[in-house]
């Protein structure tokens, strides 16, 4: 017992209990490293989970804000770069879609590496990084100018790609942080609560149009068109895009410090570093809201030395992950996770390319001045956004751990289905009010549906050791469909268009193009079958760590929930106390 006493830390109050004091004088690491991770599981939701949710959800508002800013930028662009006899205040077709895509490039890269990363060198290392990236690319765009040796283009394409690598790093880390400190029966929500935030961030960029148009109002105005906004106007032009696209980085600064100070997972430091005592301390300092555990050194280089080699849980290798992936029960996980984002992905950015035709239909498009067309076009992207997107987002939330993730994704991608197929069929006989209403729709099946979870079950369904970079590649196919969407069918719904034709004249080929549409979504919806469903399951359950479960694997060396004798003297009290359900 002087033992026990002897390893024993100080801290811990009425407010948040010293977990590591239950466990500190347990020897069998397998057993300590499952009460732990049983009081993060079922702990009651505090504060710590919202500081959680709000510090990765920043990032994801500045993800969604940088992204979808650029749509409302790029008419800007035309009239500061390109006013000259042939472009006429229009920014070229080929300049506009490979700024567009050069994010989605640079974030494909970023998923897939700060991925494989945070995997191997961990969660705490780089999260921060990513939002530094993403930070210093964001104020870089912002005081671009082009030379004589480098075109505007080149340079937004350049730092695009670099912020696209920092939003992409996001995704992977924060999904799987969240996932980790969550509690079980909240894990749902406060993952799609982190991803709901990029409803927040498309609005707050409209509203950052919204603000700079009027404020330079009395200089738009002498513009009347695009071509003819030269002087104050161009100018007036010129300061609006910068000033919207650098207000990116002020939420990325706030969030910033915390994200440094985050502490590492301790389902990260178990299984991947098998640090068994920093592994418990930290989950004290996140019940805490420390930046991390403090465990004595000496007693924690001997338990690395002693019973790092004990834990159950093989270690990360490219021999146990081919092992792992090459079993069919696990490797259809990840084609079923990788292949619905792909899917989503081609018919969600597919669907943004087209707001245009949806602002004319409801008459928030074009204008006498420029003051108009750009006071219309921010107006009815808000009208948009508040319309279908946030209440799906939001409506998700608050159903995804009693419904379920499978079930809502299934749902979501048949009633896709379903919308494409009507509008890609009757296209030409719709009215503009009918158009309007099934894009609404859309747009909110899209969120309260496999747009949020695509997101979160990757940050569930697989194992610690591999969970960071299963995500990365999930997220990353995704993002190559959104380049396929951008480049491929972005020329090919002009395809036959008249020079100079406007409204729906204007895409002749965007029936076939949502006929397709439909297509990716049922096909999506068959890949849905592949995932579980992760609602109200422990992450080590999902992982197949845990006898007595459907999803065990034997193979994998699982942590047994028969208590060890062997060293221990945790009392029956304690044991059920862990077990308690909150």
């Amino acid at each position: 017992m002087a033992t026990a006493a002897a390893n024993k830390t100080a801290g811990g109050n009425a407010a948040f209990h010293n977990f590591h004091n239950d466990f500190a004088h347990i020897q069998d690491p397998n057993e300590r490293r499952r009460l732990a991770l049983a009081e993060i599981d079922k702990a009651p939701f505090g504060w710590y989970h919202v500081r959680a949710c709000v510090v990765a959800g920043i990032g994801f508002f500045t993800d969604s804000y940088d992204i979808f800013a650029i749509n409302l930028v790029t008419a800007m662009l035309g009239i500061a770069f390109f006013q000259n006899k042939v472009s006429k205040g229009t920014i070229p077709v080929n300049s506009d879609t490979a700024i567009k895509v050069a994010t989605s490039g640079g974030t494909v890269l970023g998923q897939l590496g700060f991925g494989y990363l945070a995997d191997v060198v961990g969660r705490k290392k780089m999260y921060g990084l990513e939002l530094i990236i993403i930070i210093f690319a964001t104020l870089a765009q912002a005081l671009s100018s082009p030379s004589h040796a480098v075109s505007i283009t080149g340079l937004l394409i350049f730092w695009r790609v670099l912020m696209g690598i920092g939003i992409g790093g996001d995704y992977p880390l924060s999904s799987i942080i969240t996932s980790e400190f969550a509690t079980t029966k909240w894990r749902g929500a406060m993952m799609n609560a982190v991803f709901a935030m990029q409803g927040i961030g498309q609005f707050v960029a409209a509203i950052m149009a919204l603000i700079v148009t009027a404020g330079f109002k009395e200089s738009l105005i002498t513009g009347s068109k695009a071509s003819t906004c030269t002087g104050v106007c161009q100018l007036a032009v010129d300061k609006m895009w910068r000033i919207i696209v650098g207000f990116g980085a002020v939420p990325g600064c706030i969030a910033l410090y915390y994200r440094l100070t985050i502490p590492e997972t301790p389902r990260y430091t178990f299984d991947v570093a098998r640090d068994v005592e920093t592994a418990a301390a930290d989950a004290n300092a996140y019940m805490h809201g420390k930046a991390s555990g403090n465990p004595d050194e000496i007693t924690r280089v001997t338990a690395m030395q002693q019973q790092s080699q004990n834990l159950q849980i093989p270690k990360a290798s490219m021999r146990d992950f081919l092992h792992h992936y090459g079993q069919w029960k696990h490797g259809k996980v990840l084609l079923g996770t990788a292949g619905s984002w792909f899917f989503l992905d081609v018919a969600y950015y597919g669907l943004g390319l087209n707001n245009s035709i949806i602002l004319t239909a409801i008459g928030y498009s074009g204008g006498n001045n420029m003051y108009e067309v750009f006071y219309k076009n921010a107006v009815g992207n808000l009208i948009l956004v508040c319309a279908g997107a946030i209440p799906g987002y939001w409506v998700s939330v608050a159903t995804i751990d009693t419904l379920g993730r499978k079930p809502i994704q299934i749902m979501g991608f048949t009633m896709l289905t379903i919308l494409f197929v009507v509008i890609g069929f009757a296209y030409h006989k719709l009215s503009g009010n009918a158009l309007l209403g099934l894009y609404v729709v859309a747009q909110f099946f899209f969120n309260f549906g496999p747009n949020s979870t695509t997101f979160i079950v990757p940050g569930e369904c697989f194992p610690t050791r591999y969970r960071s970079t299963s995500h990365g590649f999930s997220a990353a196919s995704g993002k190559v469909g959104a380049i396929i969407a951008q480049v491929v069918f972005g020329p090919l719904r002009t395809k036959g268009a008249v020079p100079g034709a406007k409204g729906r004249d204007s895409t002749p080929w965007l029936n076939h193009i949502m006929e397709i549409f439909a297509l990716f979504m049922l096909c999506g919806l068959l890949t849905s079958f592949l995932i579980p469903e992760t609602k109200r399951k422990t992450l080590e359950e999902l992982a197949g760590e845990v006898p007595g479960t459907d999803n065990y694997d034997p193979g994998l060396g699982a942590v047994t929930q028969k208590h060890s004798n062997e060293g221990s003297e945790t009392t029956p009290a304690q044991v059920a106390n862990t077990e308690k359900v909150v």
